[in-house]
């Protein structure tokens, strides 16, 4: 539901999502008027939220041309989640080397706690605590250049990461890679913390894969995709 007031990060997850998803097609127009008025905003959000999106690759904007949705190919993804999972495996070994106690068993109780969001079957909530997981990972790493950056390259995958929830049982085998990533962190063992986290993002690459490069010939569900 898009209510009156809709701030720019709900807009460009709401319309990001959609064109992971194929609501939206690549080559398609995203007018600003026409968004303006179903988020019911001024266009200067809509603005800046298609210019975030243009940063993570999902709109392409030209002079004179306004904004279309870009096309996500299987390769150019693949290039991101390949980058995204190096970046993960340094962090979860890090992670096991330099968290310090508070933080390990703060990640531990957290993902304990979150098996009940498994079998309540909560998509959303689930998909809001995979984020805060990762993000402890990356603090725990305690390395500032390693954090921003990955920080950065999951900004741009984030509307992939979020659609494999979509998947029949896709949030039980998360909770599962986790555990693994978990139990190496307490033991401090880097290396296998390392493994079980670049595995975890090649599955993720995987199960997201079949969102990408949607085939731009097919009707669009929604003339520009966004759901009242």
């Amino acid at each position: 539901m898009i209510r009156s007031g809709t701030t720019v990060d709900q807009m460009v997850r709401a319309i990001g999502d959609r064109i992971v998803t194929g609501f939206l097609r690549p080559g398609e127009k995203l007018d600003e008027a026409s968004l303006a008025a179903r988020f019911d905003v001024s266009r200067t959000p809509v603005r800046e939220a298609l210019g975030r999106l243009s940063a993570m690759g999902l709109v392409e904007r030209r002079p004179n041309r306004g904004a279309t949705v870009a096309v996500v190919t299987q390769e150019h993804l693949a290039s991101m989640f390949e980058s995204m999972a190096e970046l993960e495996a340094i962090c979860a070994r890090f992670s096991a080397e330099r968290m310090t106690t508070a933080e390990r068993r703060a990640l531990e109780i957290e993902h304990q706690l979150s098996a009940r969001l498994v079998q309540l079957g909560a998509e959303e909530d689930y998909e809001y605590f995979n984020t805060e997981f990762h993000t402890r990972l990356y603090r725990g790493a305690h390395s500032k250049h390693i954090y921003e950056l990955t920080v950065m390259t999951r900004s741009r995958l984030a509307p992939f990461r979020r659609a494999q929830f979509m998947l029949p049982g896709r949030l039980a085998k998360s909770w599962q890679e986790h555990d693994v990533i978990v139990t190496a962190i307490m033991r401090g063992d880097s290396a296998a913390a390392g493994h079980a986290a670049k595995d975890h993002v090649s599955i993720v690459s995987e199960a997201s894969a079949v969102f990408a490069a949607v085939d731009p010939m097919k009707p669009a569900v929604d003339s520009i995709g966004i759901s009242s």
